[in-house]
């Protein structure tokens, strides 16, 4: 006789919605307190996060069997633990960082004279951005760039959460006294979409967005607390729906009321994992410039198995498209069709060209189409803006 199995039940629902956040169950998870005995390899707790010096670490990993304990120990720490560890001495050679940091400030000083605003973030002059700053270093200083991201700590930690095969990028930013502070957020990939959007997607995308990236910083200046390094709230990655949360008033009182700062040390280097509430802070000293290399490390598993033109295939379908919508087909069909011809995601992107819609993301290949078939754009329109969108999406020249 056959046996019929019942499913276990779960609590999850199948979607998040702004209802379900209530601020009292995420303070539960925040009150959580950083036990150091539970983390062997650290050195350290400060205000909850993880201090892990990184010489002790170097010894630590010199085995397989030590580098699998340690890569194991911070998974843990940016899971089950805070979800944010500091790395004290990251860059031992201080003259690397030096060497970044002068090819930095020629790019920024270069895109400044090219009438660069740098950044999409900030208010003109508060601070420098430089994007893409990863291929720009290489191309400019190749040997600085092989010494830099020759760095062994930033390969362990990437390496312990993503594995191997991961997607480097960098972002500089050079905050200057009177540098206002951004507000609580969590990070790419739902945290950069609106509320709104990120909702649409499965509980379980919100549990997998924070496995596919890994935020972090090198510290390319000393960062005392009035310089305002970056607020963190320990244990706030754990909220599951906390991809909603984080804009709603209760969250951002309650984060103002709880964050903390580290100070980092030129040549530390900070990493955690991106659905931390978290946010750059006020730069109230007199005369700290600070500057940090915004690292963000993506999956190799964030890519589909083809390599698909999806500004060919638009071009091809667009004018059927036109000609369904005038003959009155459903809308919704036109739009599922749409999504299967078009990128549907912006990113990634080229910033320095790209700039974000409502301070959100930039727009979308498809996106762009559904606008063109509102407005009935004829075929050369539609081919010349698709063709916009490409360049924009392509590196400048360095």
């Amino acid at each position: 006789m056959p046996t019929t199995v019942t499913p276990a039940p779960t609590t999850r629902p199948a979607r998040y919605v702004e209802t379900d956040c209530r601020v009292e169950e995420f303070a539960a998870l925040v009150d959580q307190a950083t036990d150091l005995a539970d983390y062997p390899h650290a050195a350290d707790v400060q205000r909850n996060v993880l201090i892990y010096d990184a010489h002790a670490l170097r010894l630590s990993i010199e085995s397989e069997q030590g580098r699998l304990e340690v890569e194991a120990e911070l998974v843990r720490a940016l899971t089950d633990g805070p979800g944010v560890v500091a790395f004290k001495g990251a860059f031992p050679d201080h003259t690397v960082i030096d060497r970044a940091t002068s090819t930095f400030e020629e790019i920024i000083a270069a895109e400044k004279a090219n009438g660069s605003r740098n950044d999409h973030f900030a208010k003109a002059g508060a601070n420098d951005r430089v994007w893409n700053a990863l291929e720009k270093l290489a191309v400019r200083d190749p040997g600085t760039f092989i010494d830099y991201y020759g760095n062994d700590i930033l390969a362990l930690i990437s390496r312990a959460w993503l594995g191997p095969g991961y997607q480097m990028t960098s972002q500089v930013n050079v905050v200057r006294p009177g540098g206002k502070a951004q507000d609580p957020h969590r990070d790419y990939h739902l945290g950069f979409l609106s509320n709104k959007v990120a909702a649409s997607y499965p509980a379980q995308v919100h549990l997998l967005s924070p496995v596919l990236t890994l935020q972090g910083a090198v510290a390319h200046s000393d960062m005392p607390v009035e310089s305002g390094p970056t607020m963190y709230l320990p244990y706030s990655h754990q909220y599951a729906p906390g991809y909603l949360a984080w804009r709603l008033p209760e969250f951002r009182t309650f984060f103002a009321e709880r964050y903390i700062q580290l100070p980092l040390a030129k040549g530390d280097a900070a990493f955690f994992n991106p659905a931390l509430f978290h946010g750059a802070g006020n730069n109230v000293s007199a005369d700290v410039q600070r500057m940090a290399n915004l690292l963000q490390v993506s999956s190799a598993f964030g890519r589909a198995m083809e390599t698909v033109d999806r500004v060919k295939v638009s071009k091809a379908v667009y004018p059927v498209l036109r000609s369904r919508r005038a003959a009155g087909v459903d809308a919704a069909n036109l739009s599922n069709a749409i999504s299967c011809a078009a990128e549907g995601y912006p990113f990634p992107s080229n910033l320095d060209l790209d700039e974000n819609v409502d301070g959100l993301t930039p727009l979308a290949q498809t996106a762009l189409i559904e606008q063109a078939l509102a407005e009935d754009w004829n075929a050369d329109q539609v081919a010349e803006a698709l063709d916009a969108y490409a360049t924009r999406h392509r590196t400048d020249e360095i």
